[in-house]
């Protein structure tokens, strides 16, 4: 895995303020957990829809302009995802991402990312923008990484690596911005008000969560949907007055959040799994919130346009190909419409790291990594 500093975060409170410096070989022996597997949106998707037919690509410059050798890979913003920062500050390499995986000769012990731009919880979500894999097509991939693990070990083998890897999974962001709040594409809104809403896609989400314990996983991440009544295509697109974020969808946001929490409280106390694996819940929403409401304490100057993109708060059309994005990218929080920058994702991962029970609840990674 190749080193990088993150620089340029002159503002951030010291606690944030860090040189990753990972090296390829002993990261494999220090690595805090044996594998990282990862299940999301475009927040989190490290290259599988580059391989669908979809609208939602960004296989692209200027996506990945600081990244290693600036190329675009696929990742939803100007450089490494929240995802990216976690697996090198647990001492694991860069995983694959599920589609780069399927011909083999890819190394998939280490994990692999099965997050996709436009899944969402449900099977729906994000159908208008074509090919995408859901959660439960994405828990469907997993199991086909499963087929190959258990190829190359012994079952008991098998048991424990399930079991003391880490699983991180960041879904329910596109059921609101890509199904419930598009009237015009999708029935959702008509059918559930927000609470009934929440209550479906928490129904569907626990489903699948379970069926990734049943397949042995015991070490669960569970990321909150951020506050998308801030992010740049909402302002646009409901017309929110300066600094001002639109509160309505951010309640909405905060009904799924306030029920996923109730879910890692259930799970931690269930007769079933309690005492044999951990669901951790990651505050995104409350963190986001923090650095939108201080962002010079933070490093950051811009919180309401993304620094790539055209139209209202450069939120309208989101960033084209070959487009000219802003200068100064770690003083803004948003990447394009819908995505943050790596400033701010590197911010997000050492919280989840290294965290309080206000960032990471009921414990964050690093002490998860001792149990």
């Amino acid at each position: 895995m190749m080193s990088f500093t993150i620089q340029s975060l002159v503002l951030v409170p010291v606690f944030v303020v860090v040189v990753l410096a990972v090296g390829g070989e002993n990261s494999m022996e220090l690595a805090m957990f044996p594998a990282m597997f990862v299940f999301g949106d475009s927040l989190v998707d490290n290259g599988n829809n580059n391989h669908l037919n979809s609208l939602a690509r960004s296989n692209y410059s200027p996506y990945g302009i600081d990244y290693d050798g600036s190329q675009p890979t696929g990742r939803f913003t100007n450089g490494r995802t929240i995802v990216d920062f976690i697996g090198e500050l647990l001492g694991l390499p860069e995983i694959p991402a599920f589609m780069d995986t399927v011909d083999g000769g890819v190394d998939i012990l280490r994990g692999v990312n099965y997050a996709s731009a436009a899944g969402g919880i449900l099977e729906e979500t994000g159908r208008h923008l074509g090919e995408r894999f859901s959660m439960g097509r994405q828990v469907e991939n997993f199991e086909k990484t499963l087929m190959e693990i258990s190829r190359s070990m012994s079952r008991e083998s098998v048991k424990e690596y399930m079991a003391k890897s880490l699983v991180v999974v960041s879904l329910g962001n596109n059921d609101y911005i890509n199904n419930y709040l598009k009237p015009s594409l999708f029935l959702t809104a008509s059918i559930y008000d927000p609470s009934s809403f929440a209550d479906l896609l928490l129904s569907n989400f626990t489903t699948h969560l379970l069926e990734l314990y049943g397949n042995g996983f015991r070490k669960f991440v569970l990321a909150g949907v951020g506050p998308l009544g801030c992010i740049p295509d909402q302002l646009a697109a409901r017309g929110a007055l300066p600094g001002q974020c639109v509160e309505a969808v951010n309640e909405m946001a905060e009904l799924f959040n306030n029920r996923l929490i109730s879910l890692v409280d259930r799970l931690n106390s269930d007769n079933k799994t309690a005492g044999e694996a951990i669901f951790v819940y990651g505050n995104t929403y409350g963190s986001a919130v923090e650095i939108l409401t201080n962002p010079l304490n933070y490093g950051f100057q811009v919180t309401d346009r993304g620094c790539c993109g055209v139209g209202r708060n450069r939120g309208e059309i989101t960033c084209l190909p070959l487009a000219v994005p802003c200068v100064l990218r770690d003083r803004h929080v948003f990447w394009d419409a819908f995505h943050p920058t790596q400033a701010f994702n590197l911010i997000i991962a050492l919280r989840a790291f290294n965290g309080s029970k206000s960032d990471c609840y009921p414990i964050n990674l690093s002490q998860m990594s001792r149990l």
